[in-house]
């Protein structure tokens, strides 16, 4: 008698973001629950941007594996999680909350590269932990006055690290750009599939499931 196939293992996505889910269905991947995580985001003293990434994807994964241990439903889950930082040299961007850090953010990006780091975490039902940090680089158009004044405007820069979407209305203020583009939105989708294909979760699953709809 053939034996029933084993359950298909469980993914967490530690983070609240539409736009990384969004990045996860993009590949076929639909993750089992989301559980954003809590954690100071602010960079320790001196601490440098590609660092920041690393850290906070690896604390974020730490404290959703920790959520999803506690639920029945999660047991055995993988857990994956990412962070997004955006960085002119050394300094660090912050994620704006206020027009006016906005406004200094753009004004800083306009005419000139900044690049943006992208730390991803994934934590294995075993323990294991493995990690990607990608680094892109990405080249503003100088902006005009009124350009700057009609994106503040929009409101599309709220809570995003840098004061802009690359996938939204500031993809016309790129010029050049090398590296990962969905890294710069949030997750990169290539270093994703290779750490969670990688790892034995099942990332092509659901492929087939839409290929018989």
């Amino acid at each position: 008698m053939a034996r029933d196939p084993a359950p298909r293992p469980k993914l967490v996505l530690a983070s609240g973001s539409p736009r990384r889910l969004a990045l996860m269905q993009q590949i076929g991947i639909e993750p089992d629950a989301l559980i954003p995580a809590d954690i100071d985001e602010a960079p320790h003293k001196g601490e440098l941007p590609r660092l920041l990434a690393a850290r906070l994807a690896a604390q974020k994964a730490a404290v959703a594996a920790k959520v999803a241990a506690s639920r029945p439903e999660l047991a055995g889950s993988y857990t994956i999680a990412a962070d997004t930082v955006v960085a002119v040299g050394r300094r660090i961007l912050p994620k704006c909350d206020l027009v006016e850090d906005a406004g200094a953010c753009l004004r800083l990006l306009s005419g000139r590269a900044h690049r943006v780091y992208t730390g991803v975490t994934l934590l294995t039902p075993k323990g294991a932990a493995r990690r990607r940090l990608v680094d892109t680089r990405v080249r503003f158009k100088r902006l005009s006055g009124s350009e700057l004044e009609a994106y503040l405007a929009s409101g599309e820069w709220r809570g995003k690290a840098g004061g802009y979407a690359i996938q939204g209305l500031a993809g016309c203020f790129v010029v050049k750009l090398i590296g990962s583009y969905t890294s710069v939105v949030g997750l990169p989708l290539n270093e994703t599939m290779a750490l969670l294909a990688g790892e034995g979760f099942p990332a092509h699953f659901f492929w087939f499931r839409s290929a018989e709809t």
